[in-house]
């Protein structure tokens, strides 16, 4: 374990921070994870609400996100992600807030709450499902949104609605956010539709987003499969997919960290079997492809799709792979995509992980990143933005998958970052989709025009990064 310079006066952050070593079992170095950020430190992390609403809930493309809280929980998880649908983006078109203010605080927010939701429907009058979630403030005051929800409901028949009560405060990171929606719905939800079966072949595709077009690049791939997807939790779906979940026989999961919990009910509940798979890489789809084939017998189908997409796209990924071989690339991510990311990109492109920080990572994210990852890289648990600075100094990257957030920090000192939660030209996943993050990894490492701008043009000479971050 690692204590940075930067945290000398905070010296419990050395337990969440790991520098992989040859010959140490890496069982007894796991940065601690999952715990509350220690006082004294600027954390990235986002709060509950934000896992339950911008990572799951407001994907949804036919569902009203109604947000009881101040207009600010809103604003903050309206157009922050890029998950197109194919409906002419509803769900990016729109936000809904009840807007409470000090005197609904004081004197309660139920009413407030039922008259923007009728109001919601009323001005949308061909939309009929609706998400009411809970913030800081209206938790703390004990508004019942379930009895509000109830209400609207008995007055408008052909309506449905859940809630979800998960305010910012809730857990360390927005990781209880994805397991409250998670359980809140198998509970309540699931096995209240039954769905239209067309295919001896069905699956639930669980913990996709369609960031960037994700889930419509990878439902070519279950098209050409004869493979029916009778759900995405919750990439370009309507609400009412995710009523039938039951009926899969298959839970098909990319990301387990924000909907693994989903997949663990169903199959207790419904015995529904559970499949991993990497959807990110070459040589991770194809894997994922030849173990969902397996499972339904169909493997002549899968090696056919994956040979035509390799013809297709193989010449283009070994163009940027000639070109990226050694590059240097740090992933300042939420959590699972570390593990997904780092061997795809050496594997597939010869590109070297150097650095990864995850701001809501489990113990079992860290054991399986680091398991991939190379020696001498470094792995943290929710890091600051000083660590940033001293990681990139210790490690010099070419470039850096990250939020805009900490994008904006690190454009400063003139280092290249690709949006690693919502893409720079996305999709990402699927054979075509590793092509076009290779090609934004390219273009962000020879762009020149970041090593322009680290020339002071008052004297010539070139700033320091430090300096031309301060």
């Amino acid at each position: 374990m690692v204590l940075l310079e930067c945290d000398k006066d905070i010296p419990e952050r050395e337990r969440h921070i790991y520098l992989k070593v040859d010959g140490e079992d890496t069982r007894d170095f796991l940065p601690i994870s999952n715990a509350p950020t220690i006082p004294g430190t600027l954390s990235e992390r986002g709060c509950s609400f934000c896992g339950a609403k911008l990572v799951i809930g407001g994907v949804l493309k036919d569902t009203i996100q109604m947000i009881h809280g101040p207009i600010g929980c809103a604003y903050d998880t309206w157009h922050t992600k890029r998950y197109p649908t194919d409906n002419g983006h509803f769900n990016l078109k729109y936000v809904w807030s009840t807007d409470m203010k000090e005197s609904h605080i004081v004197f309660g927010g139920e009413k407030r709450l039922e008259k923007s939701m009728h109001e919601a429907f009323d001005e949308m009058p061909d939309i009929k499902r609706m998400i009411v979630y809970t913030t800081c403030p209206t938790a703390l005051i004990g508004d019942d949104i379930r009895a509000v929800a109830k209400r609207v409901m008995a007055d408008r028949p052909d309506v449905d609605i859940f809630t979800c009560e998960c305010p910012g405060f809730a857990g360390v990171s927005q990781s209880k956010g994805h397991h409250v929606l998670n359980i809140g719905w198998v509970n309540e939800k699931v096995g209240t539709v039954e769905p239209e079966i067309t295919s001896k072949y069905t699956i639930n595709f669980i913990g996709d987003y369609n960031i960037g077009g994700d889930t419509q690049l990878l439902q070519k791939y279950w098209d050409k499969l004869g493979i029916q997807v009778i759900a995405h939790f919750t990439g370009n779906a309507n609400y009412d997919d995710l009523r039938g979940m039951h009926r899969a026989q298959l839970n098909v999961v990319n990301c387990a960290r924000s909907a693994g919990y989903i997949a663990n009910e169903l199959k207790k509940r419904y015995g529904i079997p559970r499949l991993d798979i990497d959807s990110w890489g070459f040589n991770y789809m194809a894997e994922g492809i030849r173990k969902v084939c397996t499972f339904f017998g169909i493997e002549e189908k899968g090696e056919a799709l994956i040979a035509e997409e390799y013809a297709k796209w193989k010449p283009q990924l070994d163009w940027y792979k000639e070109r990226l071989k050694g590059t240097k690339m740090a992933i300042w991510t939420g959590g699972p995509r570390l593990w997904h990311w780092t061997k795809s990109v050496e594997d597939d492109l010869g590109v070297q992980v150097v650095a990864m920080s995850s701001k809501f990572g489990h113990q079992e994210d860290f054991e399986k990143v680091i398991a991939r990852g190379q020696s001498g890289t470094y792995y943290i648990d929710d890091g600051n933005e000083l660590e940033f600075f001293e990681i990139i100094g210790l490690v010099k990257p070419d470039v850096i998958f990250t939020g805009p957030r900490v994008g904006e920090l690190v454009k400063k000192l003139h280092i290249p970052y690709i949006n690693g939660h919502a893409y720079h030209n996305g999709p990402y996943m699927g054979f075509e989709g590793f092509v076009n993050l290779a090609r934004d990894m390219y273009n962000a490492v020879h762009n020149p025009l970041l090593s322009l701008a680290a020339i002071d043009i008052r004297g010539g000479a070139a700033a320091t990064s430090q300096e031309a971050a301060e």
